[in-house]
Protein backbone atom coordinates (compact mmCIF):
# COMPACT_ATOMS: atom_id res chain seq x y z
CA UNK A 1 0.00 0.00 0.00
CA UNK A 2 1.34 2.94 -0.68
CA UNK A 3 1.52 6.06 2.04
CA UNK A 4 -1.32 8.47 -0.03
CA UNK A 5 -3.99 5.59 -0.38
CA UNK A 6 -3.41 4.65 3.34
CA UNK A 7 -4.23 8.34 4.33
CA UNK A 8 -7.15 8.06 2.38
CA UNK A 9 -8.34 4.98 3.66
CA UNK A 10 -7.73 6.29 7.15
CA UNK A 11 -9.22 9.78 6.34
CA UNK A 12 -12.78 7.83 5.13
CA UNK A 13 -12.58 5.73 8.33
CA UNK A 14 -12.40 8.40 10.32
CA UNK A 15 -15.54 9.65 9.03
CA UNK A 16 -13.15 12.66 7.40
CA UNK A 17 -13.67 14.88 4.35
CA UNK A 18 -10.58 16.00 2.89
CA UNK A 19 -11.58 20.01 3.88
CA UNK A 20 -11.97 18.52 7.64
CA UNK A 21 -8.28 16.59 7.29
CA UNK A 22 -7.29 19.89 5.60
CA UNK A 23 -8.26 22.31 8.57
CA UNK A 24 -7.10 19.86 11.65
CA UNK A 25 -3.83 19.70 10.12
CA UNK A 26 -3.36 23.15 9.39
CA UNK A 27 -2.34 22.58 5.40
CA UNK A 28 -4.47 23.26 2.90
CA UNK A 29 -7.05 21.24 0.87
CA UNK A 30 -4.61 21.04 -2.12
CA UNK A 31 -1.85 19.33 -0.22
CA UNK A 32 -4.59 17.03 1.34
CA UNK A 33 -5.40 15.79 -2.24
CA UNK A 34 -1.64 15.61 -3.41
CA UNK A 35 -0.78 13.59 -0.25
CA UNK A 36 -3.58 11.00 -1.28
CA UNK A 37 -3.54 11.38 -4.71
CA UNK A 38 0.89 10.49 -4.80
CA UNK A 39 1.04 14.23 -6.40
CA UNK A 40 3.78 15.42 -4.12
CA UNK A 41 6.98 16.56 -5.75
CA UNK A 42 10.37 15.33 -3.42
CA UNK A 43 10.10 18.92 -1.87
CA UNK A 44 6.96 18.65 -0.75
CA UNK A 45 7.10 15.17 0.91
CA UNK A 46 5.43 15.04 4.35
CA UNK A 47 7.51 15.78 7.07
CA UNK A 48 8.05 13.58 10.21
CA UNK A 49 6.11 16.29 12.25
CA UNK A 50 3.25 16.15 9.43
CA UNK A 51 3.17 12.35 9.94
CA UNK A 52 3.03 12.65 13.54
CA UNK A 53 0.50 15.30 13.23
CA UNK A 54 -1.62 13.11 10.75
CA UNK A 55 -0.97 9.72 13.22
CA UNK A 56 -2.58 11.45 15.85
CA UNK A 57 -5.05 12.89 14.02
CA UNK A 58 -6.51 9.86 12.38
CA UNK A 59 -5.76 7.57 15.25
CA UNK A 60 -3.19 5.66 13.22
CA UNK A 61 0.18 4.13 13.63
CA UNK A 62 2.59 6.54 13.18
CA UNK A 63 5.67 4.17 12.40
CA UNK A 64 3.35 2.53 9.74
CA UNK A 65 3.08 5.97 8.36
CA UNK A 66 6.57 6.86 8.40
CA UNK A 67 7.78 3.34 7.17
CA UNK A 68 5.27 4.36 4.16
CA UNK A 69 6.65 7.48 3.67
CA UNK A 70 10.40 5.68 3.29
CA UNK A 71 11.36 7.42 6.69
CA UNK A 72 12.63 4.93 9.58
CA UNK A 73 10.99 5.61 12.84
CA UNK A 74 13.45 6.95 15.33
CA UNK A 75 13.31 4.11 17.64
CA UNK A 76 13.69 1.69 14.81
CA UNK A 77 16.93 3.76 13.66
CA UNK A 78 18.50 4.13 17.45
CA UNK A 79 18.49 -0.33 17.56
CA UNK A 80 19.64 -0.86 13.41
CA UNK A 81 22.73 1.37 14.66
CA UNK A 82 22.95 -0.67 17.77
CA UNK A 83 22.25 -4.21 16.12
CA UNK A 84 23.30 -3.43 12.58
CA UNK A 85 23.94 -7.41 11.94
CA UNK A 86 21.10 -8.92 13.67
CA UNK A 87 18.82 -6.67 11.39
CA UNK A 88 20.95 -7.44 8.37
CA UNK A 89 19.80 -11.42 9.31
CA UNK A 90 15.95 -10.09 9.68
CA UNK A 91 16.22 -9.03 6.26
CA UNK A 92 17.43 -11.83 5.04
CA UNK A 93 14.58 -13.74 6.47
CA UNK A 94 12.15 -15.05 4.00
CA UNK A 95 8.69 -14.54 4.72
CA UNK A 96 7.50 -17.78 5.98
CA UNK A 97 10.38 -17.63 8.81
CA UNK A 98 9.84 -13.94 9.83
CA UNK A 99 5.84 -14.87 10.17
CA UNK A 100 7.48 -17.95 12.61
CA UNK A 101 9.93 -15.79 14.33
CA UNK A 102 7.19 -12.97 14.59
CA UNK A 103 4.89 -15.89 16.44
CA UNK A 104 7.75 -17.27 18.34
CA UNK A 105 8.24 -13.76 19.79
CA UNK A 106 4.75 -12.74 20.48
CA UNK A 107 3.72 -16.36 22.12
CA UNK A 108 7.00 -15.49 24.69
CA UNK A 109 5.76 -11.66 25.15
CA UNK A 110 2.07 -12.58 25.08
CA UNK A 111 1.67 -9.97 22.86
CA UNK A 112 -1.01 -10.36 20.03
CA UNK A 113 0.03 -8.90 16.61
CA UNK A 114 -1.66 -6.78 14.74
CA UNK A 115 -1.80 -9.50 11.89
CA UNK A 116 -3.48 -11.98 14.62
CA UNK A 117 -5.75 -9.26 16.10
CA UNK A 118 -6.99 -7.92 12.35
CA UNK A 119 -8.17 -11.34 11.76
CA UNK A 120 -5.74 -11.01 8.56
Amino acid sequence: MQFGERVRDLRLKSGLTQQELARRLSVSVSYVSKVENEKLHFGDYPSEKFVHKLADTLNADEDELLVLTDRVPKAIRRRVREKPEEFRRLASLDDESLQRLMAMIDERTGRVSRRRKSGH
